[in-house]
């Protein structure tokens, strides 16, 4: 490898560096005391589900429900109820028109449509008032009927007040869902006055009529929208940036079904502690011993995180427009730097200019979401083309990766990305691109055309292909593997040992684990040729995942840093470790076999 550029801007670049992380740690010091303030939860059950399992057993839904109150439950999830709910309690009587003329020979109603008549007085009456559609009031045996020519069974009719002051009585939290019907004349006109409303299916209710949503946003009030994990909602960011959002984790009843109770209250542990998920919504199991075992085991587990377990009060995060402003030139230095720290500095400036290009498109043009991509991408790389000649060097390397978290930090977490709405954009580069920066410093100082000439006549080995086809092969399954949904899966083996550390403890990344040894023993030139620098590179995917862990900007920062270290000091033994056994492996290779007086001579 050649050795590391030092260009005489060096100094003064990281000068400004130092001085542009001074509003940096403010920052993140704001950041962390929002989020210490928000480390509550609420666990909600549905209702209907525990409903339909109370009848099951031949118990009472609210008389199971206050069962699960004692096991940690401060929320239920309470539907909308529609007119077949008013059937079923009831209050109304629905008969298609075939039945009634069954009943009532001769009487003036029309076989295809559907009538409904009132057990509690006015209850069908007060109906048709709700909706657009055009009904009339028929005589039939003595009695009145409303005539619909529609089934109406599945008409939102507002929510169950008696039911709702019950379980508000009982000290719960209640999660309202309303229901979308376009027959609705105004809808959101009789929400309840509940903390929470969480909306059904793929939309919220006026998604689709800018006037409507605007009154939907009016109606809201002092409501908080739920933002469902996984589920995004159309129209739901135009609610939240003006009522904010609480985070919610659900998982769907055919996937909660082949999970086990203690890995699935592991899944919710990780979702409130390590993804700001504010509402904890539950389904019960088909038997009440599996749900109890659930409802005990998330209840231990969030005692052990902190978090508690309340109605959660949600706060908007606040930006600061000025510090964030003065964020801006670090990264932007950082990236001039290693520009100019290549062997062939016009490369070097050309490859600074791309780099930047890219991450303004990639981000519209915003210029703190493209600085923060910056940073991510430059950073990891910075530290290994300055210094890359001995085992300390892995020491400043890690140290610029932890300047460029807080950049990464400022510049990035905002009210929206810190509810997952606004992702970060260009993850694939921050594992790509630092490895191409860190290459391009290997290049031999001369002239591109000659560098190119050289690499076409150099002699390959079958040695060097197998070489060269296992580093892109780890390279494509590290790549494969970014994020939580991949195309690349887990085993069951390590599914059960990431479930036991993040159970215990915050989970290091594996990518840590595996890149800062690699970046140790080739910093330590044990290895011949040119097997240094392709660990070297590897390590680079260490130093680039550190970045990568703090750019999921709703995972509270502690929470990163955690995980950040225990992945520095893991791979820190583990690369120390690995020095040694490669050490004794090749002392052993080339003394294996000769006489002890050979070896001494």
């Amino acid at each position: 490898m050649p050795p590391a550029t030092r260009h005489p801007w060096t100094p003064a670049l990281l000068g400004v560096m130092l001085l542009s992380l001074i509003p940096t740690v403010l920052l993140a010091a704001q950041r962390v005391s929002y989020e210490q303030s928000q480390k509550t939860a609420a666990l909600v059950m549905d209702y209907p589900a525990v409903a339909a399992q109370a009848r099951r057993f031949g118990l009472e839904p609210e008389a199971l429900l206050a069962r699960y109150q004692q096991l940690g439950v401060n929320g239920v999830g309470l539907y909308e109820d529609v007119i077949g709910n008013l059937v079923q309690r009831g209050e109304v009587i629905l008969k298609t028109g075939a039945d009634l003329l069954a009943d009532v020979p001769g009487a003036p109603v029309k076989a295809q449509n559907v009538y409904l008549r009132s057990v509690v007085p006015g209850a069908a009456e007060a109906l048709p008032a709700r909706y657009t559609i055009p009904t009339r009031t028929v005589q039939a045996a003595g009695q009145r009927w409303v005539e619909w020519p529609t089934d109406p069974t599945f008409l939102p009719t507002g929510p169950n007040r008696a039911l709702l002051t019950r379980l508000q009585a009982k000290g719960l939290t209640v999660v309202y869902r309303p229901y979308a019907d376009d027959a609705l004349r105004e809808p959101g006109a009789d929400w309840p006055d509940v903390p929470f409303i969480l909306f059904n299916g793929d939309e919220v209710i006026g998604a689709r009529t800018p006037e409507l949503l605007a009154k939907i946003s009016e109606r809201l009030t002092g409501r908080v929208p739920a933002l469902i994990e996984g589920n995004p909602q159309r129209g739901l960011d135009t609610l939240v940036a003006t009522h904010g959002a609480a985070r919610t984790f659900s998982i769907s009843p055919s996937w909660q079904n082949r999970l086990d109770p203690l890995t699935l209250a592991s899944k919710y542990n990780l979702a409130a502690r390590e993804r700001s998920m504010r509402l904890l919504y539950l389904r019960p199991y088909p038997t009440i011993g599996e749900t109890e075992a659930l409802l005990i085991r998330t209840s231990e587990l969030l005692r052990a995180s902190g978090v508690r377990v309340t109605q959660p009060g949600v706060a908007p995060f606040e930006e600061h427009g000025l510090l964030r402003t003065l964020s801006l030139l670090g990264p932007l230095a950082a990236l001039l730097l290693l520009g100019l720290s290549l062997p062939l500095p016009r490369l070097g400036l050309l490859a600074a200019a791309g780099t930047a290009a890219l991450a303004f498109a990639l981000n519209r043009l915003d210029p703190f979401a493209a600085t923060a991509l910056i940073a991510a991408v430059t950073f990891p790389a910075l530290g290994l083309v300055l210094r890359r000649h001995r085992v300390t060097d892995w020491f400043l390397a890690t140290g610029l990766s932890l300047a460029g978290v807080l950049f990464v930090s400022a510049l990035g977490a905002n009210k929206d990305s810190v509810l997952g709405l606004e992702p970060f954009r260009g993850v694939g580069l921050t594992l790509l691109l630092p490895l191409v920066l860190v290459a391009l410093s290997f290049l031999p100082r001369q002239d591109l055309r000659q560098t190119a000439r050289d690499i076409y006549h150099a002699p390959i080995k079958l040695g060097d292909v197998v070489v060269m086809g296992l580093g892109l092969a780890v390279f494509a399954l590290v790549f494969l593997r970014r994020g939580n949904t991949t195309g690349a899966s887990v085993s069951d083996t390590e599914a059960k040992l990431r479930q036991d550390l993040q159970d215990s403890l915050v989970r290091p990344r594996f990518k840590e684990l595996a890149g800062h040894p690699l970046a140790l023993v080739g910093l330590s030139g044990v290895l011949p040729g040119y097997f240094s620098a392709l660990l070297i590179l590897g390590g680079v995917v260490g130093q680039a995942s550190i970045l990568n862990t703090f750019s999921h900007f709703h995972t509270p920062l502690l929470i990163s840093a955690q995980r950040c270290f225990l992945g520095l000091a893991a791979g820190l033994i583990a690369g120390l470790i690995g020095i040694w056994a490669v050490k004794t492996a090749l002392r052993l290779w080339q003394t294996w076999g000769q006489k002890p007086g050979a070896v001494k001579a």
